[in-house]
């Protein structure tokens, strides 16, 4: 899944903050790092300048893989980073993209422009990891909230954490919420209905269950399982739900489709995200057929 992870770089100490849990999942999954620099075409001092400097961090990044068969190559490519970063991922067998972003919580988004850009157009699973203080710790991989659906397409995220609860220590926090209505179209514009109780108690019951089968399926591996279900606004009761675990990532499927509950992982996985302080792990709906 992770045999070749691409990061991509810009000269920022911000960007560089992605080495401890890259070096981490490498490790662990004995995988070739590609280090991507992405220079102003046409300049040639800043190219070589480029050059060196991807080269010194693949370096750098490789020290800590001593003891194991993980490796660091560099790469560079002229041109707009976005558009170098997911070609680059598409056409070399990449498995995972790991980046950073910085900016502000709160209501605004704090995905840079890269990105941003890169989120929507990468093909593969990407982290996103949300830069923090120099010097900070980031454990990335302690505390994985995991919002579902219910829906195939919600579930792809899965296999890949699996893998990766197979490999070293995490914590796996599912959840699923339940709302306790929908809205519809009607001929006066979009009207709220409400379930009733039956029907509610019916869908969190489902959940539940679906929930109980997710966390049988790290039985097994190094995880820490805790599955939580809740009724209300599925955005809002993520990110509370995110906050009160102090959540170090996000893990999501890009797309999905629910049922009763009537919200789509796509639409919230938006939501999450730009309202969400956490770092996100996207994994597209179309990667793999998911084993739940």
């Amino acid at each position: 899944m992770f045999n070749r992870i691409l990061v991509p770089l810009d000269g920022s100490r911000l960007a560089e903050q992605v080495f401890p849990p890259v070096t981490e999942i490498a490790r662990a999954f004995g995988s070739q790092v590609v280090i991507l620099g992405v220079c102003e075409p046409g300049n040639k001092e800043e190219e070589q300048v480029c050059q060196l400097y991807t080269d010194d961090q693949a370096k750098r990044l490789r020290t800590g893989f001593a003891g194991s068969s993980a490796t660091s190559v560099m790469a560079t490519l002229p041109g707009k980073p976005a558009d170098q970063v997911t070609k680059y991922a598409q056409t070399n067998d990449v498995g995972l993209i790991v980046m950073t972003a910085h900016g502000r919580s709160g209501i605004k988004p704090w995905l840079g422009g890269t990105a941003q850009q890169v989120l929507r157009k990468a093909a593969v699973p990407l982290v996103v990891m949300r830069a923090g203080e120099p010097g900070e710790d980031v454990r990335l991989f302690d505390r994985i909230v995991v919002p579902l659906d219910g829906s195939d397409k919600s579930a792809v995220v899965l296999p890949y954490l699996v893998e990766l609860a197979k490999r070293m220590p995490c914590g796996i926090l599912p959840i699923r919420v339940t709302e306790p209505g929908k809205h519809v179209r009607t001929i006066g514009g979009l009207d709220y209905i409400r379930f009733g109780d039956r029907d509610l108690n019916s869908a969190t019951a489902a959940a539940r269950e679906h929930l109980d089968k997710v966390c049988a399926g790290f039985s097994g591996t190094r995880a820490r399982v805790e599955c939580e279900v809740r009724v209300g606004d599925a955005a809002q009761e993520i990110l509370k739900f995110a906050d009160e675990k102090d959540c170090t990532l996000l893990a999501m499927s890009s797309h999905g489709h629910s049922g009763i509950e009537g919200w789509a992982m796509g639409s919230v996985s938006a939501k999450v995200i730009q309202h969400s302080r956490h770092s996100v792990f996207l994994v597209p709906s179309f990667s793999q057929r998911p084993e739940y």
